[in-house]
């Protein structure tokens, strides 16, 4: 069984089966409070499915904002040092650009755009599926003011994403590790650096 979590929009979770069948999926849409609703969702999922084994942990590694996608990359780390089993990074818009293909065959090249706030909008551009079965990233996420964004995917056809399904990115995760495929690093895809920063030292008082 493979446990999916992202927190690049709002929270979601899902177990999947070996073959990608959705067991149990639990999600909030709310873009805040991560925090106070990652470890129900978790729980709900989990009750949902059944006692079976978890064997990976399927990580949304954004785009998303600072705070909100690390709770839901801790908790995927977190379950799988408890568990002892291996975490498997997707970056968060390949799961509804599966979900697209799937379901509605757009024309190619498409665009999944997410609201980034202040005004912004990140844009991943895919075509297709690729040998393995994982949507096929084309142009890497980039972050966009939203005025500028119809000029940018003029000619383009385009999905704005309000929510992410936990299973799709399950089933990404699924094909990835089987075709012993790095999606994304470790490092989370965040849409920009906190505003918060570490002070300097302190100045020297003579």
């Amino acid at each position: 069984m493979i446990l999916a979590v992202d927190t690049s929009l709002g929270s979601a979770v899902a177990l999947l089966d070996a073959d990608g069948r959705a067991l149990a999926d639990a999600s909030s849409p709310d873009p805040l409070g991560h925090a106070e609703v990652i470890g129900t969702l978790l729980q709900r999922a989990l009750a949902d499915a059944g006692n079976e084994e978890v064997t990976h942990v399927v990580a949304g590694m954004g785009p998303g904002p600072f705070t909100g996608l690390r709770i839901g990359i801790a908790t995927a780390r977190a379950f799988a040092l408890g568990r002892g089993i291996p975490v498997v990074p997707v970056p968060s818009h390949f799961a509804p650009a599966l979900a697209v293909i799937q379901a509605d065959a757009p024309e190619t090249p498409f665009a999944i755009v997410t609201d980034a706030r202040r005004r912004e909008v990140a844009i991943s551009l895919f075509d297709g599926l690729d040998a393995d079965g994982i949507p096929n990233l084309v142009e890497p996420t980039v972050l966009v003011p939203r005025i500028d964004a119809d000029d940018r995917l003029r000619g383009i056809h385009s999905i704005e994403v309000a929510t992410l399904d936990a299973a799709a990115l399950g089933r990404v995760g699924i094909r990835a590790a089987r075709g012993g495929r790095e999606l994304t690093g470790p490092e989370p895809l965040y849409l920009r650096q906190p505003d918060v920063t570490v002070p300097g030292a302190p100045k020297r008082v003579s």
